[in-house]
């Protein structure tokens, strides 16, 4: 099962699984007003929870991935994941009646910086990743528990439009409206793969996946609509010497969420899937992609260096691969 982090690819065909501040002083030295001090609190628990956002969110499911955020900062986040049901563990694998669990833990690093005059992000992210279950391979029933590493995932986001770059004391005072962004996902094909096993933590290809979206804030909503697309290599160790080959797989999604108070928010999230159909030595699967999910995701601080995210989220539309749900939990670390 190929397992990525950061920006989880949608449908489980791989198995994947998606997956603090200082003191603020004025520059003369003396010691920010407490209210001043209270507001940069809250701006940082918020941007703490966001910044990381995608690392425990399955299947595209990525709140607030392009909010604006403040600059020079950076962040550590460990996570778990897990997920179970009918989940398709590899690119039109011939199973029926799967019944999988598969537990994750993830950890990452962010750091926010100056592009051309923008918020910008890099982020990077690694799994370990332990799977058991059952399923009817060609008629017979075939098991496996096992832990592999996932396939390491790394991306830059820069946000072009509508969100400058400001340090956080300079943050504490800017009000967002429109904010347009894109980014570039890049996955590695690092992770645990043995060319004999039909589950596999790591995919043995790599998996470019650029994308645009938008975020808009009115009073204490916002609402984000972004959109993306994942081209693959090939595997050409795919059961031992099987060529395979997919096609590119869209996805769109939206989030509405709302600030409650003091870095918390809530976000009801929707995504679409489709395409990324598969062939095996140049024959067509016939396993095109056309699914959809639900999910929600709470955020709170617990001061102002940690905060914790939780999500949890379940197929929707479940055409292939996508009946199963998952729930995860986030904590983020600023130093």
């Amino acid at each position: 099962m190929a397992l990525h982090i950061l920006n989880s690819a949608p449908p489980y065909h791989k198995a994947n699984i998606h997956c603090c501040a200082k003191k603020s002083r004025f520059n003369n030295g003396h010691k920010a007003p407490s209210t001043t001090i209270k507001h940069l609190n809250r701006i940082i628990a918020t941007t703490a929870s966001l910044l990381l956002s995608h690392y425990c969110m399955a299947q595209e499911l990525e709140p607030r991935s392009y909010t604006n955020i403040p600059i020079g900062m950076h962040f550590l986040a460990a996570g778990i994941v897990h997920s179970e049901g009918d989940l398709s563990p590899a690119p039109s694998a011939p199973i029926s009646n799967a019944n999988l669990n598969i537990d994750a833990g993830v950890i990452g690093y962010a750091h926010t910086f100056d592009l051309m005059g923008d918020s910008s992000k890099f982020d990077i992210a690694a799994s370990r990743v332990c799977y058991q279950g059952d399923a009817q391979l060609n008629g017979e029933k075939v098991s496996a528990d096992r832990c592999g590493y996932g396939d390491p995932t790394m991306r830059l986001t820069w946000n072009f439009f509508g969100a400058p770059a400001l340090q956080a004391k300079d943050f504490a005072s800017w009000k967002q409206g429109l904010v347009v962004g894109t980014s570039l996902q890049i996955t590695l094909p690092l992770g645990s793969y043995d060319k004999h096993k039909l589950l596999n933590s790591g995919s043995n290809r790599w998996v470019f996946r650029p994308g645009i979206g938008l975020s808009h804030r009115l009073g204490n909503w916002y609402y984000d609509v972004m959109a993306s697309v994942r081209f693959y290599t090939d595997n050409k160790q795919y059961l031992v010497d099987t060529h395979l080959q997919q096609d590119p797989l869209y996805t769109v999604q939206g989030h509405l969420i709302y600030n409650l108070n003091r870095g918390h928010w809530l976000s009801l999230n929707a995504n679409l899937f489709f395409g990324g159909g598969t062939s095996k030595n140049t024959i067509n699967s016939l396993d095109e992609q056309q699914n959809s999910r639900l999910g929600l995701t709470y955020s709170f601080p617990i001061n102002q260096k940690n905060s914790i995210k939780l999500n949890a989220s379940t197929g929707v539309i479940t055409e292939f691969g996508n009946d199963f749900s998952t729930f995860g939990a986030l904590w983020q670390y600023r130093f």
